[in-house]
């Protein structure tokens, strides 16, 4: 029998449980005993991990040893409490904000941040500037970056100590960066490291692959994994161990599975590259990371934005088309399809 969560209950969060998400430990029998509740009691501030409030966003949040977890269900007020949906700044949507970050999800065409080489040209920074002015506070400043026509997830910070303390965990390669992209072919094996040592040509702006030995080389590492076979393509998901300029981009090509719509990082003719994609096909979907100021893990992830889904389904159609014609299976021998991933934003 699970407790009477409606005087209030709490749980220590054990090793056997460590790891696990927040939803999922809070719909055991013995806690609230469905998602469905647990989603309700997010949705009106019921829930707490370390006294800290916690959002349907925070569901799927892994939970650490001797993590705090809280349910309040008749807290005052609570009935007719629902989530903060995101807010528009610009071009970019804001998922996350509190005095230390703010996440953004960044559309394709968009820079990061502005280059002093392109003045006219708008950036995330500029939009979230514009969001802050109007209340005095500081301007945002940069942590890491995503490439102008790759979309997805970005974090700036609120102040100096945040900023320093999210980079320095960018540096010791602690955070989670997965991304999501549509590459030409289909890799083999479908999962797998690529391993390369990469070099910046500041004449070129491109990454290039070089030498262990070069003394400006910087390693770069990246873990892909095959999500679905599409006709003449794969998606692909991609995680970042390093984070170097281009580095999907580049490692990707150098495999010979050029991203579709890529037009920096390719070999060959034109010809080789007959799919139809304004932009490289790219999405930064998911991040985690540790709370700058209280050490909180946090996770988001972005869906795949429209052109990308409609490339998505119009590759896979085509797939079918071709099985159906008797031109071979349409996912190898043995092997089902992974469809593609749509989850939503989630703090």
């Amino acid at each position: 029998m699970r407790p009477d969560a409606t005087a209030g209950a709490s749980w220590v969060v054990n090793a056997g449980d460590a790891g696990i998400r927040l939803d999922k430990f809070l719909a055991s029998p013995q806690r609230l005993g469905s998602r469905g509740r647990v989603i309700e009691a997010l949705d009106k501030g019921k829930v707490f991990v370390n006294e800290q409030e916690a959002s349907r966003r925070d569901a799927g949040t892994m939970l650490r040893a001797g993590n705090v977890v809280r349910v309040w269900m008749d807290r005052p007020g609570s009935a007719k409490r629902r989530p903060r949906a995101s807010v528009e700044a610009g071009n970019v949507e804001i998922l996350y904000e509190d005095d230390a970050l703010m996440v953004v999800n960044k559309p394709p065409g968009l820079l990061s941040v502005p280059l002093p080489r392109q003045p006219d040209a708008g950036s995330a920074y500029d939009d979230l500037e514009a969001h802050l002015r109007p209340r005095g506070k500081r301007k945002p400043l940069v942590v890491h970056r995503i490439d102008r026509d790759t979309s997805g997830l970005v974090v700036f910070a609120r102040t100096v100590r945040a900023q320093q303390a999210l980079k320095d965990q960018f540096r010791r390669r602690e955070p989670e960066r997965v991304y999501l992209a549509v590459v030409y072919g289909h890799p083999e094996p479908r999962e797998g490291t690529w391993r390369d040592h990469l070099v910046w040509d500041s004449k070129a702006l491109i990454q290039k692959r070089t030498r262990a030995g070069d003394p400006a080389a910087k390693e770069a590492i990246s873990r892909y994994r095959v999500l679905e076979t599409l006709e003449g393509a794969s998606l692909i998901e991609v995680r970042l161990v390093t984070g170097k300029r281009n580095q999907i981009r580049l490692q990707a090509k150098l495999r010979g599975h050029t991203l579709v719509g890529e037009q920096r990082y390719v070999y060959g003719p034109d010809a080789l590259r007959s799919i139809e994609c304004s932009r490289q096909a790219l999405h930064a979907h998911r991040l985690s990371f540790q709370h700058p100021v209280d050490g909180r893990p946090l996770t988001f992830e972005a869906p795949l934005p429209a052109d990308l889904t409609a490339l998505v389904k119009r590759l896979r159609s085509a797939c079918r088309a071709e099985a159906e014609r008797g031109g071979g299976p349409a996912t190898p021998a043995g092997r089902s399809r992974r469809a593609v991933p749509s989850v939503p934003v989630r703090r």
